[in-house]
């Protein structure tokens, strides 16, 4: 499994993958989630996968493949992130309905995989979306200004209570990584290096990408101190009022 973010602030977007890849206990691996498509000046095209991992990297090396071809389906053509959003889903479709058939006689392979798809043309602003396995999508606005895929629930909370379409940049970054240090302490299923990007409205390059790994200093001091921060601010919040604290017994029942 793994766990992808994809945020969209007013100064840019956040993007950022795990890579454990898990097909049971006995084969745990290292993938990069993360791909990357940029002609400087013009596109920046980042997609994160999550799902089967086959189906994610045949996607992927179609997608790359078009670019070599330089036709009507080359990223890069595109008039709109909408229309590359349309072109991925398409690709991620053909490429389950390709393989599926063969699931049949393996009931239990899933062949399924998503995608957040985030970046900017010239001439728009960033777009993020989140395309589903039947190749449609949906698309981020300032109301709902995140997405996630593969195992979310323990990374969720933080960014409920954090993210906002105005949140500054950086601290989207800093909520991101927190968010994924909550998953990883929770679940075997996401792992290190984590890939981060962070993208610039109208930058139309990429200038920070960060591969980070169990040794990372911040990461390890981000961690830390969220842990002591959460427990100095649990032991302030207020008893529970029906409760005797010395005694354990039930108030209302004493009355």
């Amino acid at each position: 499994m793994t766990y992808c973010v994809g945020i969209k602030t007013a100064e840019g977007l956040v993007l950022a993958s795990d890579s454990r890849t898990n097909a049971g206990v006995d084969h745990i691996a290292t993938f990069c989630k993360m791909a990357v498509f940029e002609n400087r000046g013009e596109a920046v095209i980042v997609i994160l996968s999550a799902g089967n991992l086959a189906t994610t990297q045949s996607t992927l090396s179609t997608l790359r493949q078009r670019l070599r071809e330089d036709d009507e389906d080359n990223l890069f053509n595109q008039r709109s992130l909408f229309d590359v959003a349309v072109l991925v889903g398409a690709a991620l479709r053909g490429i389950i309905h390709r393989d599926s058939p063969h699931s049949r006689r393996h009931d239990d392979i899933d062949f399924n995989s998503s995608f957040l798809l985030g970046g900017q043309l010239r001439g728009e602003e960033p777009r993020l979306f989140h395309i589903y396995p039947q190749g449609n999508f949906i698309e981020a606005s300032a109301d709902t200004p995140y997405f996630q895929i593969g195992e979310s629930k323990y990374g969720k909370p933080m960014l409920d209570r954090v993210i906002q379409y105005e949140t500054p940049l950086h601290e989207a970054g800093k909520c991101v990584l927190v968010s994924f240090e909550s998953s990883i302490r929770s679940n075997v299923s996401v792992g290190l290096p984590i890939d981060l990007l962070c993208y610039h409205r109208d930058a139309l390059e990429v200038t920070e990408r960060h591969r980070i790994t169990e040794t990372d200093p911040y990461f390890q001091r981000l961690g830390r101190e969220w842990s002591q921060g959460l427990r100095k601010l649990f032991a302030r919040l207020p008893d529970i009022p029906y409760w005797n604290p010395e005694t354990g017994d039930d108030k209302d029942r004493q009355q």
